[in-house]
């Protein structure tokens, strides 16, 4: 048995929450939420948000136990790139790319 919950559309790019999410995957669920509380980076709001929602979908709709849950998979996917324009030197135009991600989170039942 697993639960899943994912979150689209995060304005930010996966490289960054990559980093983040290589933090968290294989953890204890508890352990997970105490690295995601003290990381020094934005990604790990975002993602503490959507292992919360994963956890609540084992515990609610699963009936998994709480303590034995564990982060089985952690993985994040792009999304859609906002491109924007900024004035460059000489009349040119300089593109923004506003980079967006899907996070996706699994949570497992340790035998």
């Amino acid at each position: 048995m697993q639960a899943k919950a994912i979150a689209k559309y995060v304005r930010m790019s996966s490289t960054k929450i990559g980093i983040v999410l290589d933090l968290v995957r294989g953890k204890n669920v508890n352990e997970a939420f105490a690295i995601l509380q003290y990381t020094p980076k934005d990604a790990a709001v975002v993602i503490n948000k959507v292992l919360k929602s994963a956890v609540a979908n084992a515990e609610n709709n699963l009936n998994l136990d709480l303590n034995k849950l564990y982060v089985s998979e952690a993985f994040v996917g792009e999304g859609p790139i906002l491109k924007r324009f900024r004035p460059h030197a000489q009349g040119r135009a300089f593109r923004i790319k506003k980079r967006t991600s899907h996070i996706t989170l699994v949570v497992k039942e340790r035998a």
